[in-house]
């Protein structure tokens, strides 16, 4: 391992006068291949929500896959001492704070990432880390918009860089079961999947314009989203409803089980059309700063003919299905179907009443060398790192291109209810079919100095 890194190191930096573009590639790019027994430096970018699940994984994970949390980097300096407490008592380790992640991408030390940020960050920060050598792991949906998905695909094979998509299922070895059921014809040809994110969310409520608090750095909170003034009901959290910064929950819990439909179908390619409708229900923009719907039903088609179908309940609802879904997938195949609730899952032949093939207990499918799903996806985070280990794309469970697939179904549905009607997508050129108003909304103008680049 020692020679073969000498030897990379050697043969690509002894050519001078390299011309990179973006930010540099540092010889600690080349001579990051990590062996088997070595630690793996990480950092944390976004701290809260699903960033302190972030935190708590990578912890987890010290003994096992050798890692230690050096950097905790957020733009809002006031959570700092809680999420440092966590560190510190489970691993007796005081990590780095940074507000301004380019501190981290020119640490040396560091060897990955792991971004919890609101959506409009993913890209960029993605495209930055992967040219300061880094790897990445990055929350679902893999871009805010499509154009940045394909730019994070082009900056991870440039840099050889691995980096994997937050799609947990993917690594939840029941869901794992039951993909694998579905693709060896358990229910016959499956024509149909629908993903359900059914998830009642009430007012976050509306304020005027205000200071932005001394502890965040709004500044780079913004980064490539267009300048708005601070408003408190924009930011931590409600960045989810507002069109600059999110996706809506179409975009926000549906990427998890719009990327399970499409791995059910067994698709690898773009859908051919897509026709989105909603709306903002029980809530009146009086009472509430929100632009995206609480309420959107997504219908795709591909080539061949098959459909996925995607519904959105923001409202009072029911679960689905023998197992009540509300967050999950039913799969329509010619000789059955299968219900599938988180790791659970069930399948029926026919019009039989009772299944005839179902879930393991979680006991069942363990084994030593498995680290068990827990809340946020354990064996995600740990395959991640096993494929920064094995230098190869192919170890991980979900690739960036892999990912950039399932993220674009939410985001070509919300252009589909933004513009009103039905649409065609070339996905070679992941544009669409001869409408130019819809073809602006695949990409966005951004900032200066926060500009993600048409070459990477």
């Amino acid at each position: 391992m020692t020679k073969r890194r000498e030897f990379i190191k050697k043969s690509v930096l002894g050519t001078a006068g390299i011309a990179m573009t973006g930010m540099s590639m540092s010889a600690k790019s080349y001579g990051s291949i990590i062996g088997a027994n070595e630690r793996i430096n990480l950092a944390v970018i976004g701290i809260r929500g699903q960033g302190t699940n972030h935190i708590n994984q990578w912890c987890a994970l010290k003994e096992n896959r050798n890692v230690r949390l050096k950097t905790l980097c957020d733009v809002d300096e006031q959570y700092y001492p809680e999420k440092l407490k966590i560190v510190i008592e489970k691993t007796g380790v005081t990590p780095l704070t940074e507000w301004d992640m380019r501190r981290v991408f020119d640490d040396q030390e560091i060897d990955a990432v792991s971004f919890a940020v609101p959506n409009h960050w993913h890209a960029l920060g993605t495209i930055w880390a992967c040219q300061a050598g880094k790897h990445v792991y990055v929350e679902k949906p893999a871009s805010h918009n499509v154009f940045e998905g394909r730019k994070m695909v082009e900056a991870a094979r440039k840099y050889n860089r691995r980096v994997q998509v937050g799609f947990q299922n993917r690594s939840i070895l029941n869901v794992m079961e039951a993909m694998k059921f579905l693709h060896e014809g358990g229910i016959g040809d499956v024509y149909m999947a629908r993903g359900l994110c059914y998830k009642p969310r009430n007012s976050f409520g509306i304020a005027a314009d205000s200071t932005p608090p001394a502890s965040l750095h709004y500044d780079q909170w913004l980064g490539p989203a267009p300048y708005q003034p601070y408003n408190e009901k924009k930011v931590h959290y409600n960045w989810h409803w507002h069109w600059a910064t999110g996706n809506g929950d179409t975009g926000n819990q549906g990427p998890h089980q719009f990327d399970v439909a499409r791995w059910g179908l067994n698709k690898n390619e773009h859908p051919d059309s897509v026709y989105s409708s909603g709306a903002i229900y029980g809530i009146s923009p009086e009472e509430c700063s929100q632009e995206t719907p609480n309420t959107q039903t997504s219908v795709f088609k591909y080539a061949d003919g098959k459909t996925l179908e995607f519904e959105t309940r923001g409202r009072y609802t029911n679960g689905e299905s023998s197992l009540g879904i509300k967050i999950g997938n039913m799969f329509y195949g010619t000789e059955g179907y299968l219900e599938l609730n988180g790791g659970t899952w069930k399948a029926f032949k026919l019009n039989e009443k009772e299944p005839f093939a179902m879930s393991k207990k979680r006991e069942e499918v363990a084994s030593n060398n498995q680290v068990l799903a827990a809340p946020g996806g354990a064996e995600h985070y740990a395959n991640f790192l096993d494929a920064i280990r094995g230098e190869s794309d192919s170890i991980l469970h979900c690739d960036i291109e892999e990912g950039h697939k399932s993220s674009v179904l939410p985001l070509i549905a919300n252009i589909s209810y933004l513009t009103g009607k039905q649409l065609h997508f070339d996905g070679k050129t992941e544009k669409f079919v001869k409408d130019k108003a819809a073809d602006k909304l695949l990409k966005r103008d951004y900032r200066k100095n926060f500009e993600v680049p048409n070459q990477v």
